[in-house]
């Protein structure tokens, strides 16, 4: 099985989306992302968590990262193709400008 990283990304930050939600939309947002843990099953092998504050490191220094990223996931699949296919139908694509990258973590080589 490989290993894939999973990055969601949305125009609003975590954060702030944490703090201006109601707890009624929280509970369903929260009940949507369990019904899709249930379906990817054995493939999810960390659900992962938002993601805030985030820092970018260079060689002159550090600033805000203001990519958008707001939160991962860990996946275990035979293929790109079948890690897609467990993320089809993730509720997290339901909030308009989300989107979610999927990275294979290659095998660092002689290790």
């Amino acid at each position: 099985m490989a290993k894939f990283v999973v990055i969601y990304t949305a125009p609003e930050t975590a954060e702030d989306v944490m703090a201006n939600n109601d707890p009624e939309a929280a509970a369903e947002g929260m009940q949507a992302w369990m019904a899709w843990a249930g379906k990817a099953g054995e493939n999810l092998s960390d659900l992962g968590a938002p993601l805030g504050n985030g820092r970018e490191l260079t060689l002159v220094g550090e600033s805000a990262t203001g990519s958008g990223v707001s939160g991962y996931s860990f996946l275990e699949a035979g293929s790109m193709e079948e890690a897609l296919r467990v993320m089809e139908g993730h509720p997290h694509l339901m909030m308009p400008g989300a989107s979610i990258q999927v990275y294979e973590a290659l095998p660092i080589p002689g290790m």
